[in-house]
């Protein structure tokens, strides 16, 4: 029998093993085809009016989902490999050299890629158009994508498996020479489970360590709050290494020391089922706390990508509407109005006119932080009881007092603390003199359209007309006649944006509301659509780590389970302590991979107005809901080792 023909053998036999492994790799491959095939293919990106950010969008994410390909194939190599240890120690013991075993689970190794390459490319031919169609929901596009066959990104993914089968292989070229045949028939037996009391320096390095994991989780956490300042870049990177730190601590050696700590009050006295949970993990958690923490860090990147790109798309249409209030404005463009309200009757859309006499001024917003800061800017002075026409519940402030409205404010400062900047003053200078103005607060939104230059400062009429006085014979004044318009029916706006276009000044630039909406509907869906199928390789890769290394331990305690049986123990007495454990297995990653990703959310919150409750529980539930589902399956695997332990 030749070393492929054994190989082929081997292969069949672990099926049974090898199952969901293939299946994870499939399902990869099969994204990673999807993404490219996008990438080349003409007729989707005829549809984008930005090609090059689609290009440039789907080309970054391929690069990431080849990163999680690897992260999970070098991982799961490693448990199988680990798995099969005494197999290989055997292959070594009857003679046969180092070389041979290496080439014979080489052989394997590129025989099962092949295999999950062809079905990949397969699976990813299939359901492209689909990717194409959500893609198009999405990005509220109308049409049927052509189905057709994209060699390019067949030909990407061939590269992609050979450079995996590459690193794969040495992986198992480097264990195999390194391994020395007591190693290979230890590597499957389950760790020490001596009761030999630690000493009592041991012991107080063990609780300094553990509280120490904690101190880090909570630095980490508290940093994140505020990070938003001038050294974000330092602070993001503070955060994410004490964070990270802080989780392989609190596997490693705090949950131990929290399980070793419940022993000694139960004076060691633990029970059946805290013996089949509690105990198995207090031995494992030290040598499983580098994929813990791994499948925590990949949890919350999941969950925050997918939060914020869901949060940007969810809430676009509500942050365009706070940038621009009216569907259209005109400024000091009186013939345009006019000419653009003749077209809008002509095509019979209805809509509600109001025209906006403000002023322009030059001055200068105190910055309480910053006494030596005195930068002179374009005030936009806007009347509050014109804009209620339009807007009933706008407040009108007090005569002398101003109010800052402005929907960039949290990107425009260092700081989104706004309690720390106001209230302060406006100065302006007239006749040599200066004339101050209360500024009380600044509102995240803005009056006008933002393509009206100035920032937008609210005042009561007498005030602005007291400015017009004063201001009137000053440089940088001016009058500014804003006409706006409102579509009264939304299903008029694509219509009434095209009549528009011919006014707009720069075509480089979206001056309308439906215009910026659509720009904005491609980058978000194209975001959310990016982030969802890398959240799904990324969660199948967790996922898939996680029942592989529950895999090898029910194999390890096969013998525990046959001892129990002989004890008395049936199997319902003994899945339930399994059922113990694995909630403290599954749900200790989640649970830290939730709390890392809600705090990240609420740092990076501030590039998003409007409010991200709803997205973030709709992204969180998803995610642990498809989550569970492993843990389901490893259920069910430890359920016929028990079965098989019975009989």
């Amino acid at each position: 029998m030749t070393v492929f023909d054994l190989a082929l053998r081997s292969m069949r036999q672990n099926v049974k093993h090898y199952y969901l492994y293939f299946f994870a790799l499939i399902f990869s491959l099969s994204l990673f085809f999807v993404f490219s095939s996008l990438q080349h293919d003409q007729q989707v990106q005829a549809m984008m009016d930005s090609s090059d950010k689609f290009l440039v969008a789907f080309q970054s994410a391929a690069i990431l989902l080849f990163v999680i390909i690897v992260i999970f194939t070098v991982s799961s190599n490693q448990i199988f490999l680990r798995r099969r240890s005494r197999e290989i120690g055997l292959y070594q013991l009857i003679g046969l050299s180092k070389g041979w075993v290496a080439r014979y689970l080489v052989i394997e190794n590129i025989l099962l890629g092949f295999g999950a390459l062809i079905a990949g490319i397969i699976c990813g031919a299939l359901v492209a158009r689909l990717f194409v169609l959500i893609l198009m929901k999405l990005l509220r596009l109308d049409g049927m994508p052509a189905i057709d066959f994209s060699l390019p990104a067949a030909f990407d993914t061939v590269i992609v498996f050979v450079l995996v089968v590459v690193i794969t292989s040495v992986q198992i070229i480097y264990m195999i020479c390194r391994s020395t045949l007591l190693n290979l028939f230890q590597a499957d037996q389950q760790p020490d489970l001596s009761n030999q009391p630690p000493s009592i320096r041991a012991s107080i390095l063990t609780a300094i360590y553990a509280l120490l994991g904690i101190v880090l989780l909570g630095y980490g956490y508290e940093l994140s709050g505020r990070m938003v300042d001038e050294q974000l870049v330092l602070n993001s990177f503070l955060v994410l290494v004490s964070t990270i730190a802080g989780t392989y601590i609190l596997f490693r050696v705090t949950i131990k020391w929290c399980f070793s700590w419940l022993r000694k009050r139960k004076n060691g006295h633990l029970g059946l089922y805290n013996s089949l949970s509690l105990a198995p993990l207090m031995h494992r958690m030290k040598g499983n706390a580098n994929s813990l923490t791994l499948i925590t860090v990949l949890s919350a990147l999941t969950i925050t990508l997918v939060t914020m790109a869901y949060s940007i798309y969810y809430s676009t249409e509500n942050t365009v509407r706070m940038e621009m209030p009216y569907d259209f404005s005109f400024e000091n463009r009186k013939m345009d109005a006019q000419s653009f309200i003749t077209e809008l009757e002509w095509e019979g859309i209805n809509y509600s006119y109001l025209p906006i006499e403000a002023l322009r001024t030059k001055g200068v917003i105190l910055n309480p932080l910053d006494e030596s800061s005195y930068i002179e800017t374009n005030l936009l002075w806007l009347p509050a009881e014109q804009l209620q026409r339009t807007d009933k519940k706008l407040p009108v402030p007090s005569d002398g007092e101003a109010v800052e409205y402005s929907v960039t404010a949290y990107t425009a400062f260092d700081d989104s603390d706004f309690s720390k900047r106001y209230p302060t003053n406006i100065e302006l200078i007239t006749g040599g003199q200066t004339v101050s103005y209360p500024l009380k607060e600044l509102v995240v939104a803005n009056l006008v359209n933002s393509d009206i230059s100035g920032n937008q400062i609210l005042v009561s009429e007498h005030t602005l007309r007291e400015i017009e006085d004063s201001m009137s014979s000053t440089a940088g004044y001016e009058k500014v006649l804003i006409d706006t318009y409102r579509i009264l029916d939304k299903g008029d706006l694509a219509l009434a944006s095209s009549l528009y276009q011919k006014y707009n000044p720069d075509e480089h630039f979206t001056t309308d509301f439906y215009a910026r909406y659509r720009q904005m509907i491609e980058i978000s869906g194209l975001l959310i659509f990016i982030a969802a199928f890398l959240g799904l390789a990324f969660l199948a890769s967790t996922g898939s780590i996680l029942y592989f290394k529950q895999m090898t331990e029910a194999e390890q305690e096969k013998q525990s389970f046959k001892t129990l049986r002989q004890l008395g123990f049936d199997e319902k007495m003994i899945m339930k302590g399994i059922v113990r454990k694995q909630m403290v297995v599954f749900l200790l990653p989640l649970f830290m991979g939730v709390l890392h990703s809600i705090f990240a959310v609420k740092a990076a919150s501030f590039i998003i107005i409007s409010d991200i409750t709803i997205p973030t529980i709709i992204s969180i539930g998803a995610y642990a809901a498809i989550y569970f589902l492993f843990a389901l399956f490893t259920l069910g695997y430890y359920r016929k080792i028990v079965k098989h332990a019975m009989l």
